[in-house]
């Protein structure tokens, strides 16, 4: 019996500027959606769903309302690429949660099968690497949305198959529209494309925008010498300073440079010593030390973002330029662009 390819490195995607043209690579382009979620292989094999991650661990148990799901709508013996994503709020308003998603990774059991019950999950299947036993993967990826389209005409929610434009116009709107829907931007990707596991074959556009943000403090880097992230924040409609992400994307050289730019405006203490203090520890590295050395609020810094998740910026952001022009209680959460509100329904249908 063919041995199905599983687990397997998602094929990736490199960061282009703007939508590309649909010939600008040889055999053409087609677009879709950038899905906001966990990348995931799933495989269908005997009756049974596993479930890998981008990184080919097991995400099958924190998932059981999605493997009963995937089972009912995936042949057997087949492995598919995909999006698993949640969808939030009311009916006609609907949009991606990254946050309701993230808290799905929990070693509880019993955590896990309320949550499932809670903020159930749903898969966006956008490439097919094999069926019926056979390895799909040295076919170009035109012909795999084919066959994958004709799986594809039996599904229903909680999964669904990812829409796909050629005309480069209609993508360049989804880049603006789907954004109120929680997307994360466009892919492009070659139609003459075999699948190749863990290189960047495809390309992506993201959102861009800048911010001017104040820096309240610094990490020291893990070497125990320069800085190693700056924490930034925003004002917000209280006059209250909120931590909303980090720059952490320095050299060696430029780590010791600031150690000494900053230090006119480390707070200190009636002894001259630096104040520190701590940032929430997140779930998934509870071991990392979140103290960090605390600033006076004057420096502003113009940062690149891509999108916000509530209140804090979703990635880590790109350091721009310091804009020593700007008062530090101007930079407030009014500045932020907030995309046009736009239905997942009516990007999923």
């Amino acid at each position: 019996m063919t041995e199905l390819p599983f687990p397997v490195k998602p094929m990736l995607a490199k960061a282009v500027s703007a939508v590309p043209e649909p010939d600008s690579l040889p055999g053409g382009l087609v677009y879709e959606p950038k899905w906001d979620g966990f990348r995931a292989i799933v495989k269908i094999e005997d009756g049974a769903c596993e479930i890998g991650s981008r990184g080919s661990k097991p995400l099958t148990r924190y998932f059981p309302e999605l493997v009963e799901a995937l089972l009912e709508n995936l042949p057997d013996r087949c492995v598919v690429d995909g999006e698993i994503v949640i969808r939030q709020g009311e009916t006609g308003a609907e949009r991606l949660d990254w946050e309701a998603l993230s808290q799905r990774i929990h070693p509880a059991g019993s955590r896990i099968q309320l949550l499932a019950e809670q903020t159930p999950s749903s898969f966006v299947a956008f490439d097919l690497l094999a069926l019926d036993a056979t390895d799909l993967t040295g076919l170009p990826f035109g012909r795999r949305r084919t066959v994958l389209e004709g799986i594809g005409e039996t599904f229903s929610a909680p999964v669904h198959l990812s829409q796909i434009t050629r005309d480069v116009e209609v993508a360049r709107r989804w880049l603006v529209e789907f954004e109120g829907a929680g997307l994360d931007g466009v892919v492009a990707k070659p139609l003459s494309a075999a699948y190749e596991p863990d290189k960047r074959r495809m390309l992506k556009v993201k959102h861009h925008r800048s911010a001017d943000t104040v820096v309240l403090g610094y990490r020291v880097h893990t070497s125990g010498r320069g800085v190693g992230s700056l924490l930034l924040g925003l004002y917000d409609d209280g006059g209250e300073l909120r931590n909303v992400g980090g720059i952490s994307a320095f050299s060696n050289a430029r780590r010791l440079e600031l150690i000494d730019e900053l230090d006119p405006d480390v707070v200190r203490d009636d002894d001259g010593e630096p104040v520190r203090g701590a940032t929430e520890r997140s779930r998934f590295a509870s071991a990392k030390d979140v103290s960090f050395v605390r600033l006076h609020p004057r420096r502003v810094v113009e940062v690149r973002y891509d999108q916000m998740e509530g209140a804090r910026f979703r990635h880590t952001v790109q350091f721009e330029r310091w804009r020593p022009d700007r008062q530090a209680r101007s930079c407030t959460f009014e500045q932020l662009e907030i995309p046009a509100a736009y239905d997942l329904s009516a990007v999923l249908a």
